[in-house]
């Protein structure tokens, strides 16, 4: 399927400049442009290729003036990276759509499918389970006994939802992403350790992505609840009785221990740590490999394990930079002392 750049424009209300009739019909990076493609350049730092890049059309800020001739056509809208986006959905709504339900997937009687649905082979839909209308479930998906998905949702290949967990509309759940598994609860006795019954569940709201082999771990009473908005990288661990706040997102290998509250827009970077039992406020923003330890009020950006502050956590590690300095000083000091008192 092509466009035009003026097409484009139109969609995106931004302002040509070049030839309005120039076509693109795929995407490419500005560095690996090719004809028929659109590029967008956002970061200054790669300001250089628009002057080479072989793309046919190339979304800019509209702030962005060029310092030498520039062949490809620009379209200037208020925020490149936004318009890519909006154009890349919209790409991803134009092609076709699977429907049908496959003969080799397995589904309880009991179960509801709604309108529109695709249901992949070897599939398995439990008792009494809820498929909202439009869902997409894609090979060896399984959604246990009870389970109820909401409307327009997509689940790639070999997700697992276990028995009685809540999905809502517009998701997106990748490949090998688990569900509602049990939450690490035992009890340590003289004998080793005792399984705490989980007998809650997850509850996710509309308009989550759940990355690849991210586990989210059923409450051991009531729900551990993922409110809408939210976005999980690949292989991030939440564990039971948590509840992320709405549109928080957090990197790959995040990991949130038991029972903690995080607010609304929060950021993770990848591979933090949350301890357990303790409330993240709103718009608090997490550093990589950064390791909390309690509570934090919200609006904060800490970095470090245990974390701190992000300015003070900057100005140790310059300071750490100078200790071997400051060491090798001391050690010339401490020498030049003791000649002093042996005299």
């Amino acid at each position: 399927m092509k466009f035009t750049a003026k097409e484009i424009a139109s969609f995106i209300g931004g302002e040509v400049v070049g030839n309005e009739n120039a076509e693109v019909f795929t995407f490419a990076k500005i560095e690996e442009g090719v004809p028929g493609a659109i590029s967008f350049l956002a970061n200054p730092k790669y300001t250089e290729y628009i002057y080479t890049t072989k793309s046919s059309v190339v979304l800019v800020n509209r702030d962005f003036n060029p310092t030498a001739e520039v062949e490809a056509t620009l379209i200037k809208v208020d925020n490149a990276y936004e318009s890519l986006a909006k154009l890349m959905m919209m790409y991803e709504a134009s092609k076709p759509r699977k429907q049908g339900i496959s003969s080799l997937a397995s589904i309880a009687e009991s179960a509801k499918i709604g309108e529109g649905c695709y249901i992949a082979p070897f599939v398995v839909i439990g008792e009494g389970c809820e498929i909202g209308d439009n869902c997409m479930l894609h090979d060896g998906v399984s959604i246990g006994d009870g389970a109820k998905i909401g409307n327009d949702t997509l689940i790639y290949a070999h997700a697992t939802i276990y028995h009685d967990c809540r999905i809502g509309n517009n998701c997106i759940l990748h490949s090998g992403c688990v569900i509602g598994a049990d939450g690490f609860g035992f009890a340590p006795t003289a004998d080793g350790y005792n399984k705490i019954p989980q007998t809650g569940i997850v509850v996710i709201e509309d308009n989550v992505e759940v990355g690849a082999n991210t586990c989210i771990d059923r409450a051991t009473m009531g729900s551990t609840i993922i409110h809408s908005g939210v976005k999980l990288d690949n292989l991030v661990q939440i564990a039971h009785n948590d509840e992320i706040g709405s549109h928080t997102a957090m990197a790959a290998q995040v990991g949130v221990a038991g029972s903690t509250k995080i607010g609304n827009w929060c950021i993770f970077g990848g591979q933090a740590g949350i301890s357990g039992h303790s409330t993240i406020g709103d718009r608090t923003t997490v550093g990589p490999q950064c390791g909390t330890i309690g509570s934090l009020k919200g609006g904060e950006t800490v970095l470090g394990s245990p974390a701190i502050d992000a300015r003070e956590y900057i100005r140790l590690s310059a300071y750490m930079r100078k200790l071997p300095a400051l060491d090798k000083k001391i050690k010339e000091l401490t020498k030049e002392l003791e000649a002093l008192k042996n005299k």
